[in-house]
């Protein structure tokens, strides 16, 4: 009789770490999604404009616009814990507004039918690793290094290939990037979840799914842009 009350209580223990998980997980992906769509706006009404591209993009305000998202990501990262949520909410979304000035090159340069094509293919690609992610019973935590040592990789590769102006180089990173960010969204996925079990029940947990959104996002963005290097048509 005590054995089947300790296995009642065990699981419904189980039960209610599971629905809070998906609750927790459901707030992650429903602020990474809210995120893509400032973003997708923003660029959209930047890209309809010969105007605002032009004042942006064809003066020095386009070096604030591609570094702007780095400083919001600093900051999130060195004041989240200080933060309210409702503050930790408002400089997430005032990111994605700035990341959408920024992607608004692409909808400009690439023809809607290929941005649509290959925004399709990017979620579909983001959905399966995110569910690998999720449900996986491996532990990804040993692919971290290496993925992290790719992104690294990337990001002075492209440094370089900027005065190198290489078209080989350029389709390298591309085929590496998409490579790196599929692993990088499993990875992350998986990470964020393990963040539920040390949150769960604190005051951090709602902040804590802002970073984890803000994680998926830049994955869904730089994976989308790998792609659009690859598969875009330009105008």
């Amino acid at each position: 009789m005590v054995e089947l009350k300790q296995n009642a209580y065990t699981q419904s223990q189980s039960t209610a770490i599971d629905a809070g998980l998906r609750e927790y997980m459901m707030k992650v992906y429903n602020y990474m999604t809210s995120g893509l769509a400032i973003s997708g706006l923003v660029a959209w009404a930047f890209a309809s404009s010969d105007t605002l591209m032009q004042a942006v993009f064809g003066s020095g305000l386009q070096w604030i616009v591609m570094l702007a998202p780095l400083g919001f990501i600093f900051f999130l990262g060195a004041r989240l814990q200080k933060m309210s949520l409702s503050a930790a909410q408002m400089t997430f979304w005032a990111f994605a507004a700035v990341m959408g000035i920024s992607l608004s090159s692409i909808l400009y340069a690439f023809t809607g039918l290929s941005v649509a094509r290959v925004f399709l293919i990017t979620c579909s690609t983001f959905a399966a690793m995110s569910i690998y992610g999720y449900t996986t019973k491996r532990d990804l935590t040993k692919f971290g290094s290496f993925l992290i040592m790719g992104l690294i990789g990337i990001i002075l590769a492209s440094i370089v290939n900027i005065f190198m102006q290489s078209s080989a180089m350029h389709f390298v990173i591309s085929c590496v990037g998409v490579l790196v960010f599929v692993g990088l969204t499993a990875y992350d996925t998986q990470r964020i979840k393990s963040t539920y079990y040390q949150v769960a029940g604190t005051a951090f947990a709602g902040k804590a799914a802002i970073m984890g959104a803000l994680t998926l996002y830049l994955d869904f963005i730089n994976l989308f842009i790998m792609l659009m290097q690859l598969f875009g048509q330009r105008r």
